[in-house]
């Protein structure tokens, strides 16, 4: 998080830090914030893994790009069942299609190996994702595009194929259960193509199908666009990276327990090189963007809790008068505690991390998403009540 939010969150944290007064109340909306980040969304699964332990399970869960695709095996699938779909996709999804990956196996996980070694075979299997693909998920269309210039079409102009990630969502995932309104809601964003205007589909609102998670993830040109209701959308994360802004206006007379799992770090090192430096950069556009949104909603929720509670003080024979009826639409008394958790990356990681899906990979951000949800439960005044001074709280365990 930016300064602003870390000044916001100080001044806050004594009083967040404190156990509620009262006895413990639940909260209405229990919300899941998924970002995008290509390869690093298995950190996604392993926050996931770390409250579904704690029972604490979401009631709606939004999610962009890679975040969009994991909200659909989380959604789509009764509870129970959930922690294992969601490993099923990523051990899919994270398997070369042809010839298998060197040093795959679990056991290889926690070798002492050297870090230019660890370094080098990461890069290996990104530069395999170009070239190959990966199972159940892209594969490069042949002939190459170049040499096939009358394939063309929305549909087809990209250099993959998103076929099997179709045909994955649909054996992995529940579609009818995602679109019953019983069940726990989904949000995924999407760009219009023509207009491009940003859109959310909502479970709510319509029936979502498979396309429309694959819309949220068609990051041109490498995935191709996706038609739904004869428009075509790309990826989400083209205009915001986080749906945290959705899921703050569509409920904002509901209490609120957000669990937003960022996949870009704000905070890193000085980039000294030139692969550094696409790696730093791809950090900074996409986690200022989530900064940004949270900065400008934690203010927009203290001056709509403050209007709230002037409208308390109108004595109740003006309250007919249209300004006042003007000023309480306006006006909210809900509270927000907002629980960050963010990747770290690790050593040997490069500018390449979001699309490097080997399976040694795969486990190591679905451990460190575990952990990092589990030290976050160590601290459980955090999901406190906040209170009426100090409507917007955020906590990060990174931060402590």
């Amino acid at each position: 998080m930016s300064k602003p939010v870390s000044k916001l969150r100080a001044g806050k944290a004594s009083v967040a830090s404190r156990k509620s007064a009262t006895a413990p109340r639940e909260y209405p909306t229990v919300a899941l914030v998924l970002q995008g980040g290509g390869a690093l969304g298995a950190y996604q699964a392993g926050v996931y893994e770390g409250l579904h332990a704690s029972g604490r399970l979401p009631n709606w869960v939004a999610g962009i790009s890679i975040g969009a695709l994991n909200a659909a095996v989380i959604a789509g699938n009764a509870p129970e069942h959930r922690v294992a779909k969601l490993r099923e996709f990523w051990k899919t999804i994270c398997k070369p299609p042809f010839l298998p990956a060197p040093l795959a196996a679990p056991e290889f996980d926690d070798l002492p190996w050297p870090l230019p070694l660890q370094h080098g075979l990461s890069g290996m299997a990104a530069m395999r994702a170009l070239l190959e693909g990966q199972a159940g998920f892209f594969l490069p269309r042949m002939p190459i595009p170049p040499l096939a210039p009358w394939r063309r079409g929305p549909h087809l102009a990209s250099w993959y194929d998103t076929g099997p990630l179709r045909s994955t969502l649909e054996r992995l995932v529940d579609f009818d259960r995602i679109n019953d309104p019983r069940t726990i809601r989904v949000s995924v964003g999407a760009v219009n193509v023509r207009n491009g205007n940003f859109e959310y589909f909502d479970s709510t609102r319509q029936t979502l199908r498979a396309e429309h998670f694959m819309a949220s993830g068609a990051l041109p040109p490498g995935f191709p666009a996706v038609e739904i209701d004869g428009e075509y959308y790309w990826d989400g994360g083209m205009v915001s990276n986080t749906p945290l802004y959705k899921v703050l206006r569509d409920r904002p007379a509901h209490d609120a327990l957000i669990f937003q799992v960022d996949l870009w770090s704000a905070m890193g090192e000085l980039p000294h090189d030139l692969p550094q430096v696409a790696s730093r950069s791809k950090d900074i556009q996409f986690s200022s963007r989530t900064r940004l949104v949270t900065e400008y909603m934690a203010r927009e929720h203290e001056h709509q809790r403050l209007l709230h509670d002037l409208m308390a003080l109108v004595p109740e024979p003006l309250r007919d008068d249209p300004a006042y009826l003007r000023a309480q639409a306006r006006s909210s008394g809900a509270l927000t505690n907002l629980v960050h958790l963010i990747y770290r990356d690790k050593p040997y990681e490069g500018h390449y991390k979001d699309y490097e899906f080997s399976a040694n990979s795969m486990r190591r951000h679905w451990r460190a998403g575990l952990e990092d949800m589990r030290h976050t439960l160590a601290q459980p005044h955090w999901l406190d009540y906040p209170d009426a001074q100090h409507p917007f709280v955020t906590h990060d365990v990174h931060r402590l």
